[in-house]
């Protein structure tokens, strides 16, 4: 049997429940990662994700609220980190004119604060040649349809902190990139795509004829995460299949 490439490491992943997150899990902790699974509100997935394995141990707290991100350090002590995937996030729609500041605020306090917070705290917790990875997306370089103007901005504020993280960090040996999916079929977009006539447009103007999957973010995650990555920081990588050139 080969090494694992990352046997000895630890990875905290959050939104590890569902999703891009329940695929990166699942990966990393199949080259031998142990996995701090961190997930909101949905603890029988959370547990479905880890099965019986004793390389995942399992945080809840609400990313949204600096105090629930406080806790959830409080909660890891003095474990080292290798790898922080920031993947939480919301899909919500903000047409202008019609968005509430309830709205406004859980989609910028889950998609940027969140990540920032986070990444401030635990920063005494990431090792030397740590990696940081966020988690953001094509919208964050195109307008979406559906009027989504501020997950697009919330992500492209994201892809800031990332060129930014990636200067401040470099000392350290600190890598920061970002993976930026396309469409794909996720829990977060079920109700989007349940309408068969707006799944087969997103598949039509895919080039290469097919929906992106989370496997197809998480293997993007793992190079980033490897030796192989050691000398990219500070970049955005595209995974949507030519969705967006």
């Amino acid at each position: 049997m080969s090494e694992l490439r990352f046997a000895g490491k630890t990875a905290l992943v959050t939104g590890g429940s569902r999703g891009i997150g329940r695929a990166i899990c699942h990966r990393l902790a199949a080259e031998g990662a142990e996995i701090l699974l961190h997930y909101h509100q949905d603890e029988k997935a959370a547990r479905e994700v880890a099965g019986a394995s004793p390389h995942f141990r399992l945080f809840q707290a609400d990313l949204a609220h600096p105090a629930e991100i406080d806790r959830l350090i409080t909660a890891l002590g003095d474990t080292r980190l290798d790898f922080l995937i920031n993947n939480a996030g919301v899909w919500l729609p903000s047409p202008v004119g019609e968005t509430t500041v309830e709205r406004m605020d859980r989609i910028l306090d889950t998609n940027l604060k969140g990540p920032f917070w986070l990444v401030n705290r635990a920063l005494p917790l990431l090792n030397t040649g740590a990696r940081i990875i966020n988690i953001s997306s094509v919208a964050a370089k195109t307008g979406v349809a559906g009027g989504r103007s501020l997950y697009g901005a919330s992500k492209a504020a994201l892809e800031s902190l990332t060129r930014n993280w990636a200067l401040e960090l470099a000392p350290r040996g600190i890598l920061v990139n970002a993976v930026e999916p396309g469409y794909l079929a996720t829990d977060m977009t079920a109700a989007h795509f349940r309408d068969p006539a707006v799944l087969r447009r997103a598949i039509d103007r895919h080039p290469l004829g097919r929906m992106s999957t989370p496997e197809d973010v998480a293997d993007v995650v793992a190079f980033l995460c490897s030796d192989d990555a050691r000398f990219i920081t500070g970049q955005s990588l595209n995974v949507s299949g030519g969705f967006v050139i």
